[in-house]
Order: C-alpha cells, then sequence, then structure tokens
C-alpha cells in the first residue's frame, strides 16, 4: 500500500524559485576526501556482482560487419558464435528478417562482447526480482548491437537468465534500453529498432532505398514493444506480436521524422483512476536539433497483453524553445498524475545551454500542460569529455515521490552543469506539482575538479531521494599494482585525446566509476557520495564507435540504471574492469546493491 502521509517543510528551510539559471551550486554535505571516498565502498558494505559474465550470448545480426580496431584498447572485432551460446536463446535467422535484400542477414550467428547503457527495474509482485537491460554489442567498431536482459530472482545476487530481446532482429539495431513493469509482474521494453547499412569505410548509411537498406520488408525506424510475462523463464519467452502482428507503437518510414529517446512508464497504484495505463513516450526528431515530443498510450492487461497503442499525442512546449525537446521521463504519482520533464538544447554563445520544463496530465494522458522553466542557461559540458574519446549522453534526470510533501507528490529533476568547465551535477525538488522549484544543490562532493555525469535519480518508496552517477575524482590505477592490471590500462596505447604519457597510468580526470548520494525528500544529504563500484575503470577499453571505426567518438552508454526495494538500491553501470570473468575487458554490466540509509 502506498503511505499517504506528509512530511513538515518545517524541517529545513527551502528556497522557492520560479525557476533558476543554470550556475554552480553549493555541497550542503561538504566536500570529501578522495581516500575517504575510495573507501566507502567497504564502509557501506556495498556489494558488486558482475552480472553480464554470467552467460554466453549470440545472435544473428541482421548487417554483418568484420572491422576490427585491435589490438590497442583490446578490440577484436566481430566473431562468429561457433557453439559459445548457453542462454538458451534463438539463435536466428528471425521471422523478422525475411525480406532482406542479398547479403543480409548475417550468415551465422555472432558472439555478444560488450554491454554498455542500462535499464534496471524491480517488479512490484515481488522484490527479489529484477530485470535490467543493455546494448548487447556484437561489434563495438561497427556499433552493431540489439538490446539484451538480464534478469534476477534472487534479489541480485545472481543473473541466470539472459539473452537478447527478442522480436525486432530484422532491423540493424535495437536501442537505448529502457522498460517497466505493471502492477501484474508484466515486463514492457520499449525498443527502437532502426535500420542502416555500412559504406565502404565503415561509416553509417541511413538511406532509405529499398534496393540498399538491408531490409525492405521492414519500416526504416519506428517504436515497439516486447513484453515478457509474468512467470517468464527461458530466454526465448516474451510476447513480441500485438493482434498478430509485431508490437508497432509507431513506425516511421520516411526520410526527416527520426524517432529517438524513448521512455515508459506504468501506472501500477491501485488506487490511481488510470491504474494500468502504460505510457510510451519518444521524440521525433525533423532536424538535428529539432524533436518534438510524443505520447501513446495503451491499457495493460493481466496476461501481459494490452489493449491497442493510441494515436500518438504531441506533448507542448514553452515558448522561446524553437529547437524543440527531448529526454522524456515518465512518472505517475499515487493519484494518477503523469509527469515528465523536457530538456531544451538551443545554440547559445558558441555552445550550447540547455532549459528544463515540466508537463504534466491529470487526466491519464489525454491532454497535457506545461508550466515554468525548472531551469534556464544551462552550460552543457562539451560533447566529449576531456582526455578521453567518449561522448556524452542524457544530461538531465527526473523522479517523483509517493508520499505527501505539504500535500503534494514531491518532483526531483537533476541535470549536469558546465558552469565550471568541468561537468557537476546539480538537483532540485518541487512540492507544489511544479509551480516552484528549490535552489539548486550540488550532489557530487569531489574535493578536486573533475567531471561528474549522467545522473540518474531514484526516489525509494519510504521517500528517501537517491542519486547516482558517473565519477572520475580518483586517478586511474598506478603502474605495477594489482588494480592496473584488473583494470587494463596496458591496452590503452593510442588515444589521440589525450596529450600525456600512454598507458595512462595514474591519469587524472580519465577512469571512471560510479557514485551515489542519497538525501531525505526535503533533500537534506544522508552524509557523503559513495562509491558504488569497487574497481576503478579504462573507459577507452572495448568503447563503441558510434559513427565508423577510425572516427573519434566512442561509447559507454548515454545512462545507466537506477532502482530501489526492500530497503536496497540497485545499479548498473558499465566497467572495463576484470574481475577474473572479464579477461578481454569488454564493457559488462555491474550490478552495485547496497542498504539505503
Amino acid at each position: 500500500m502506498v503511505r499517504r502521509f506528509g512530511i513538515a517543510l518545517t524541517v529545513i528551510a527551502l528556497t522557492m524559485l520560479a525557476s533558476s539559471t543554470g550556475t554552480t551550486a553549493s555541497v550542503p554535505q561538504g566536500t570529501q576526501s578522495d581516500k575517504d571516498y575510495a573507501k566507502s565502498f567497504a564502509r557501506y558494505g556495498v556489494t558488486n556482482v558482475v552480472a553480464t559474465t554470467q552467460r554466453t550470448s549470440c545472435y544473428t545480426p541482421e548487417v554483418p560487419f568484420s572491422t576490427s580496431d585491435g589490438p590497442n584498447d583490446g578490440y577484436t572485432g566481430m566473431s562468429d558464435c561457433l557453439g559459445a551460446s548457453n542462454t538458451g536463446e534463438a539463435l536466428g535467422p528471425y521471422a523478422t528478417q525475411v525480406g532482406s535484400n542479398p547479403g543480409y542477414p548475417a550468415a551465422n550467428p555472432m558472439l555478444v562482447k560488450d554491454h554498455s547503457e542500462s535499464d534496471i527495474r524491480v517488479d512490484p509482485t515481488n522484490s527479489n526480482h529484477l530485470i535490467g537491460q543493455s546494448k548487447w554489442f556484437v561489434s563495438a567498431e561497427g556499433y552493431n548491437h540489439l538490446l539484451g536482459f538480464y534478469e534476477s530472482f534472487d534479489g541480485g545476487a545472481s543473473w541466470p537468465t539472459q539473452g537478447h530481446v527478442p522480436g525486432y532482429e530484422g532491423w540493424t539495431d535495437n536501442t537505448d534500453p529502457v522498460g517497466a513493469f505493471d502492477r501484474y509482474g508484466n515486463f514492457y521494453s520499449l525498443i527502437l529498432p532502426y535500420q542502416f547499412f555500412y559504406n565502404a569505410d565503415g561509416s553509417h548509411n541511413f538511406q532509405k532505398n529499398t534496393n540498399r537498406e538491408p531490409n525492405p520488408a521492414q519500416p526504416a525506424e519506428l517504436i515497439s514493444v516486447s513484453v515478457r510475462p509474468q512467470g517468464a523463464s527461458g530466454a526465448n519467452d516474451w510476447i513480441t506480436t500485438h493482434n498478430g502482428k509485431p508490437d508497432f507503437v509507431a513506425p516511421y518510414d520516411s526520410q526527416g521524422r527520426e524517432p529517438d529517446k524513448q521512455w515508459i512508464g506504468v501506472d501500477t497504484n491501485p488506487a490511481s483512476p488510470f491504474v494500468d495505463n502504460v505510457y510510451a513516450m519518444w521524440v521525433v526528431f525533423t532536424g538535428p536539433y529539432t524533436p518534438h515530443p510524443f505520447v501513446s498510450i495503451a491499457h495493460a492487461n493481466a496476461d501481459g497483453t494490452h489493449t491497442d497503442w493510441s494515436a500518438p499525442i504531441a506533448l507542448p512546449q514553452i515558448g522561446g524553445t524553437p529547437q524543440g525537446a527531448t529526454y522524456l521521463f515518465p512518472h505517475v504519482t499515487p493519484d494518477g498524475a503523469v509527469y515528465t520533464t523536457l530538456v531544451n538544447e538551443t545554440p547559445a554563445h558558441g555552445s550550447f545551454a540547455s532549459t528544463i520544463w515540466l508537463d504534466q496530465s491529470h487526466d491519464g494522458g489525454l491532454t497535457w500542460t506545461t508550466g515554468p522553466a525548472i531551469v534556464k542557461d544551462i552550460p552543457e559540458p562539451p560533447f566529449r569529455f576531456t582526455n578521453t574519446t567518449f561522448r556524452d549522453g542524457i544530461t538531465a534526470t527526473f523522479g517523483t515521490g509517493n508520499i505527501l510533501v505539504a500535500g503534494h507528490y514531491p518532483l526531483y529533476v537533476s541535470w549536469e552543469d558546465g558552469s565550471t568547465g568541468l561537468d557537476n551535477v546539480l538537483l532540485s525538488a518541487s512540492y507544489d506539482g511544479g509551480g516552484t522549484w528549490t535552489s539548486p544543490i550540488q550532489v557530487n562532493d569531489n574535493a578536486s575538479p573533475v567531471d561528474e555525469f549522467q545522473p540518474n535519480l531514484d526516489v525509494a518508496a519510504n521517500g528517501t531521494v537517491s542519486v547516482a552517477f558517473y565519477d572520475r575524482r580518483l586517478a586511474c590505477p598506478a603502474a605495477g599494482t594489482a588494480e592496473a592490471t584488473g583494470a587494463g590500462i596496458a591496452l590503452d596505447q593510442v588515444n589521440p585525446a589525450y596529450s600525456g604519457s600512454l598507458p595512462p597510468y595514474g591519469a587524472t580526470n580519465y577512469c571512471v566509476n560510479a557514485s551515489i548520494q542519497y538525501y531525505t525528500p526535503t533533500l537534506q544529504p544522508k552524509g557523503h557520495n559513495i562509491r558504488i563500484s569497487q574497481h576503478t575503470w579504462d573507459p577507452q577499453l572495448n568503447a563503441a564507435h558510434t559513427a565508423c571505426p577510425t572516427c573519434l567518438t566512442t561509447f559507454i552508454g548515454d545512462y545507466f540504471g537506477i532502482t530501489s526495494a526492500g530497503g536496497k538500491s540497485y545499479t548498473t553501470s558499465v566497467s572495463t574492469y576484470d574481475d577474473g570473468t572479464n579477461a578481454a575487458h569488454y564493457q559488462q554490466q555491474v550490478i552495485a546493491i547496497l542498504s539505503i540509509p
């Protein structure tokens, strides 16, 4: 049952603003030393479980690609499965690959190696049942992947069921892992399948031409769904069709209308007038900086099926945002209200500045209103972070509370701010339905300036707010240490973005950890940042190349997952560290588990 008692705002004094301008902010808990931060993993009893090394997955990709960037950074190209799969998943070819042009799909199943970008959800009917998802790469060099899933039935201790999410193998890529459970324990994976083929130089060609695209029998791009029904046990146990056809939410098959950045939420609140509504959100780009946000609605049934998806409904935007809006995060409060933040990115002063605002619906998603900007003119960090080649990702995150504060369900938004020339994570809250917002506070408490990025926010059942993020405060391991060997630093020998000596032993603002910060519902910090990755890892190793194998930009994910249940936090984030199960230093998903203070 939802707890419906209020929390007095007199606990702390809150400065309420109609909106604020992007800037640096205070760190209410104060900074902590790198030494104390490094020890916090053990001090708080954090557990790490490497989920994606526990099974070997293979699938037949729609588009084969053989280029290898190795041996630098550990790259090994695309490899035949050769019977290595032990997931029990179907290895292909698949029904949606029928009608492919000559040369497609690949002749054989290929080995899944890398697993970056992730999401994690907990079953509301069983707090020990979790499903994580990530990109499931068969070629990091070619940015060639489906979505994969990994499932735990014992609170994250083990992840015995894994495989690619089936239903949409007839597209080059399935991307942007995100899912949600309904109140019956059925899991909805919202998927973005899209087609491209490779030019001679390995770059990606998105031409919509039935003679050239890999699979003219399918739409070029779409928003779609696969549902894992409650009680499923095998890797192939998914519902991938609706009314006898693939479960398309919205197909797009014309140049200049490109869907992206999908997210999903389900109303699981029994007292809500709109209980069982499923809200699928995404944007459609009509230009490089012009995304248009939409929502489609269905009603979840207990058996894992659902009603027809509604026609897409356009979401409103605030004035003065000609470049549109992206980064949608639908959340439902116990009274059935649906909220999402939106982010507008507009060129300003030779760089980019962002505006964040809130849309909300009180009639089950049929009509929407928008309020004043939450924060304006946020100086964004650079596209690629200093010293390394991986790009930044989604710059904001949003969550809602289930416990009333001053008569309203609290709303929380966190975002990246590049005001200082490096990236920091800020946080603000609203306790009046989005009309006003508290002055931003800084989440990361590193004493020395480095980049902190890709926040993701969760609100626990008891109202505790947590913000997880990637963290570069700890230097790369020193030469000759066991940690340097485990991190594979010796493989990192060519990096055009780094002016120091390679391999980057002891390099600062280079290697990565993951962190979390906890707050009360009224944003009093509960202690300092906690390190939730046991080992520092090198983001250059086996990082996917987003445009071509020789192009500069690489990828560790646009976000990573966080959820909570039973008094514990669960995150799933990337690491290339070898803990004894990752000798090739592939991108793996590490589950961090810790008790909520």
